[in-house]
């Protein structure tokens, strides 16, 4: 067999047997199979952190090289989504989707084998070629694969999917260096990247690419509401995809991240610090010109302008950016006061689990009458005040946790109010662009809050620094009340913008 013949048998997508596809209920398992990809996604997320100590006493590497086990899984992740995405449309969603199962497998046994830092950094990066594929395809999947009146259960339960994923990750990464090795903190992938291979193949629908219309023909929108009258972006989903947009965004993160290293003890030259800054403040400006004359920009400038966009945007970032601090630097101060690597991560689990219990029921608890952008105050506040009570309190298990859960508690009511307040301002044709701005944001906002405690943790040492760290965060989350802002509906053109009576004070 050719290679040709080879790549093309590849990517043609199976039809599930006869058994599994002619059952009434059939959606439901392929609901399962992509649950499998998004557990696997938000474990991989939050295991990493508690493995940071044990690595730079294995390797011998200071907490400014270790971090970027995290920091190349995470920016390779922000590259790849939105060109994977366009690629899956072109060869078919599920061909991709166990692809991506494949790779994040394959990527996690080297990683688990790798002898030295750089190589289990350069795995990780490979991993998350896998977690692209595996990400820019999930929703879609959903979407296309239950019924009208079952969609909103289904994204339910892929949330909780998510949800579990990121809570166990710290407990498990706890144990599994306390009693195991590091190493299966990475090899503990294999097995279920294998399961969702299979699961995928004979469960999954097939899904074929829309040839009705040459990829990227259709308009998404055309006019943004960019003040009173509103302005005309230009933006359509046709013309040729945005590389060059993509080159500028991936580089001037890299730049900015590698900046926050070097100052953070990475042995790199001291003039390292200014010129990678000077790197990501042009690379940023190039970005922005190159977005506003881009016929298909991955970041539409006339969406960002939208009233409420931008401020909800920043939110989202300060929102994880808020919520992977404490899962970095927590370890790192429990462990340091001496508390074991096996206990620490049942402590910092507390606070992803009070997260996913206020992202999905704990809400409840709160005044019916409250509207998103009271919900939205309310919880910045009470992570603002948990991280301030974490700065102040010993850094022992028992002290900790009353911390973690309100900090987690907090972070549950922010994030999704501001995701709905974010989406209600986007115009409805726009949708999916707005939410893979979203998805940017909040990567971007876990890059940083990887980043940042290491920063502090080095210019104050452990205890003084953490502490420092967790009340800027405290400072920041007051930022996100202010930065809060009631959305505005787009109106069709020449209508005034009416504000949504479930949205005011």
């Amino acid at each position: 067999m050719n290679a040709t013949a080879l790549a093309s048998r590849l990517l043609t997508e199976r039809p599930r047997p006869r058994g599994v596809a002619g059952w009434r209920h059939a959606h439901w398992l392929a609901v399962a199979t992509v649950c499998l990809g998004a557990f696997l996604g938000q474990l991989t997320a939050s295991v990493t952190a508690l493995v940071f100590p044990e690595l730079g006493r294995h390797f011998g590497a200071g907490f400014a090289a270790v971090e970027w086990v995290a920091l190349a899984y995470l920016l390779v992740l922000v590259a790849l989504l939105a060109p994977i995405g366009w690629l899956s449309d072109l060869v078919g969603r599920k061909t991709v989707y166990l692809g991506g199962f494949g790779v994040f497998a394959l990527a996690s046994l080297g990683a688990g084998f790798a002898g030295g830092l750089w190589i289990l950094v350069a795995c990780r990066a490979v991993q998350a070629v896998g977690g692209a594929m595996m990400q820019a395809n999930s929703v879609a999947l959903v979407a296309r694969g239950v019924p009208e009146r079952a969609m909103r259960r289904a994204l339910g339960i892929q949330a909780a999917a998510q949800g579990l994923g990121l809570a166990l990750g710290p407990s498990l990464g706890g144990l599994l260096v306390e009693h195991a090795s590091w190493r299966w903190v990475f090899w503990i992938n294999v097995p279920i990247g294998l399961l969702g291979i299979l699961a995928g193949w004979y469960l999954l629908p097939r899904t074929h690419p829309d040839r009705a219309a040459p990829v990227g023909t259709a308009r998404i929108g055309t006019a943004w509401p960019g003040g009173a009258a509103g302005v005309t972006s230009g933006v359509t989903s046709g013309g040729p995809f945005d590389l060059p947009g993509l080159l500028l965004l991936t580089g001037a993160s890299t730049a900015l991240l590698l900046a926050l290293s070097a100052a953070s003890g990475l042995p790199l030259p001291g003039w390292a610090v200014a010129v990678l800054l000077l790197a990501a403040v042009l690379l940023a400006l190039g970005l922005v010109r190159q977005e506003r004359r881009a016929a298909r920009p991955i970041l539409a400038p006339g969406l960002v302008n939208t009233p409420g966009v931008r401020s909800g945007l920043l939110v989202a970032l300060i929102g994880y950016l808020l919520l992977f601090c404490p899962l970095v630097l927590g370890p790192v101060l429990l462990t340091g006061s001496g508390v074991p690597v096996g206990r620490a991560g049942l402590v910092i689990t507390l606070l992803p689990a009070a997260f996913v219990v206020a992202a999905t029921v704990g809400g409840g608890l709160l005044p019916r009458g409250w509207s998103d952008v009271t919900r939205c105050r309310f919880g910045a506040s009470a992570a603002g005040a948990g991280l301030l009570l974490f700065a102040l309190v010993p850094a022992t298990g028992t002290a900790a946790a009353a911390p973690l859960l309100v900090t987690g508690y907090g972070l549950g009511l922010l994030l999704p109010a501001n995701n709905a307040l974010v989406m209600r301002a986007i115009p409805a044709g726009c949708s999916a662009v707005g939410g893979g701005m979203v998805n940017m944001a909040r990567s971007l906002g876990t890059a940083l809050g990887t980043a940042l405690p290491v920063l502090g943790v080095h210019l104050a040492g452990t205890a003084s620094g953490g502490r420092t760290v967790l009340i800027g965060l405290a400072v920041v989350a007051a930022l996100a009340v202010a930065l809060t802002r009631p959305a505005r509906r787009p109106a069709p053109a020449g209508r005034p913008v009416a504000r949504s009576r479930s949205d005011t004070l």
